[in-house]
């Protein structure tokens, strides 16, 4: 049992200081939909395809536009190039967070940040499509860094009593941006002709802020001995973060992992694939993340207005709005629960509910031209199931990949986890639109099924992590796989291996 104090001043610093990256991700995530028609029409003034004066546009007009293709072109790739600046990025979170250590390391990722935004404030200066493309490039880049790095550190400093509702915070500040962007975008705020580069320029301000005070936060302890066997600073870091207490049992957990690790080869994303030693683990984890954006969120994230038009709603953006606001409380009660609840009983209920609410959103667009009545049906279970979401899935993935790896492996693990997440979030934004013309009003059934499917694999081999040790939970996985018949133990601590799995281990490396 941990002693000492849980949260101090310090703690709580070092957590607000790391979210505001995610603060930062969700605000970048949310920010390019709002503007969009007053972008393009600077677009197609860029490219000649637009006369030099404005067209007066309102977020009420219901009057269409026709788009010319080149100007759909840079549109699609302003908003896709994002995800791909990800999906790279995210290859590099291990090898950034052991370079110099996780503050550093969000430290050194903010310079992205801060040249993301100025590209994008000063869009207007030279060629908009441009300027809007590289910024957002740049940022997806540094987004895809900071989505594996916030989690990491929090997951390594927060007390165990706590890691849940600390690790959730990851993506509270995430909706929390993301709503902001949101509001923000109103056109009688900043998603106008006049501001929108200043609304764009806005996402790389938390990284200005975060560079302030990121100095002022310790390193997290795991790293320090673990990956550098600096055993007295590793103290002083709990010290700062825990207050004045006896470390000696989580130097001695620290010890033990430290010893493990010792026993493995460098555990590369190479490795992590091919090792039949962490192989539950990286399934349990990749399919989380997986079920997180093929869960049809995404969906409502990037069209809801288009949705909430189709089920008649006369002012869709404040309803797209709701969702943001909605996003944000449940992820609150989320904070609340996970620590009691446990990660486990939260996805589950999460996915069960998603998925009655996918078939209950089908139910209401089908009969909306029978019964009028239908359009509340629709919005309830649009509404209902972004709570669901911010309930477990959303949050959860996001932090349990460091639960379920020993410092040796979670770097490549959250690499990963990272790639397919970016991937995914990707591959549901570039199709939906076509799935849907495809599909119609049953699009949602597609997601239902699928988060059925996630529900069944969820009840089957998620494990619950709450209130165990690292050690502990890498043993549950342990006592799942079969044992070759003959192979000796090795260690005496909770959560080792045996010699056959740390030869083969060793062996992969060498491949």
């Amino acid at each position: 049992m941990e002693s000492g104090k849980q949260l101090t001043g310090t703690l709580i610093l070092a957590v607000f200081s790391a979210v505001l990256g995610s603060l930062q991700f969700g605000y970048s995530l949310g920010v390019i939909n709002a503007p969009q028609k007053v972008i393009e029409q600077h677009y197609g003034r860029s490219l000649g395809v637009l006369p030099e004066e404005p067209l007066l546009l309102s977020e009420n007009s219901t009057e269409k536009q026709e788009v010319h293709p080149s100007v759909v072109m840079y549109w699609s790739l302003s908003v896709s190039i994002f995800s791909i600046g990800g999906m790279v990025s995210s290859f590099l979170v291990g090898f950034i967070g052991d370079l110099r250590g996780r503050v550093k390391g969000m430290l050194m990722v903010n310079v992205l940040a801060v040249i993301a935004g100025l590209l994008m404030v000063t869009a207007k200066m030279w060629k908009p499509h441009v300027m809007v493309i590289a910024g957002r490039c740049v940022m997806g880049f540094y987004c895809g860094l900071s989505s594996g790095l916030v989690p990491m550190y929090i997951g390594e400093i927060a007390p165990m009593a706590y890691r849940g509702a600390l690790g959730t915070l990851h993506q509270l500040a995430t909706v929390t941006g993301i709503l902001l962007s949101q509001v923000l975008g109103l056109e009688f705020l900043l998603g106008n002709d006049y501001y929108w580069p200043l609304l764009l320029g806005l996402s790389g301000a938390p990284a200005v802020l975060q560079s302030l005070l990121l100095p002022l936060c310790p390193e997290s302890p795991r790293y320090l001995y673990i990956k550098r066997g600096m055993v007295e600073e590793a103290k002083k870091s709990l010290h700062r973060l825990k207050g004045e207490y006896d470390p000696s049992a989580d130097l001695e957990e620290m010890r033990r992992e430290k010893e493990e690790v010792e026993k493995e080869a460098q555990v590369s994303i190479a490795v992590l694939v091919r090792s039949s030693l962490y192989r539950q683990q990286l399934f349990v984890a990749l399919m989380m993340h997986f079920s997180q954006q093929l869960s049809g969120i995404n969906a409502i994230f990037y069209y809801s207005t288009a949705i909430f038009e189709k089920a008649g709603v006369t002012q869709p953006v404040y309803a797209t709005i709701g969702v943001g606001v909605l996003n944000t409380v449940f992820t609150m009660v989320s904070v609340a629960l996970v620590d009691r609840a446990g990660r486990r009983t939260l996805t589950l209920i999460g996915l069960g509910g998603m998925c009655i609410c996918a078939v209950s959103m089908t139910v209401g667009l089908v009969y909306l031209s029978v019964y009028s009545w239908m359009s509340y049906v629709s919005m309830s279970a649009i509404f209902l199931f972004v709570c669901f979401f911010e309930i477990g899935p959303g949050p959860i993935p996001w932090f349990i990949v460091a639960e379920l790896f020993s410092q040796g492996p979670r770097p490549a693990a959250l690499a990963l986890a990272g790639c397919t997440n970016w991937t995914s979030n990707f591959i549901i934004g570039m199709t939906f639109p076509y799935i849907e013309a495809l599909c119609g009003s049953y699009v949602f059934i597609l997601f239902a099924v699928l988060l059925f499917g996630f529900t069944v694999f969820t009840y089957l081999r998620m494990p619950e992590t709450k209130g165990k040790t690292f050690e502990e939970i890498a043993a549950v996985f342990k006592k799942g796989r079969k044992q070759t018949p003959g192979t000796r133990k090795t260690g005496t601590g909770t959560g080792t291996g045996t010699s056959t799995e740390l030869e083969q281990l060793k062996s992969d490396s060498q491949a």
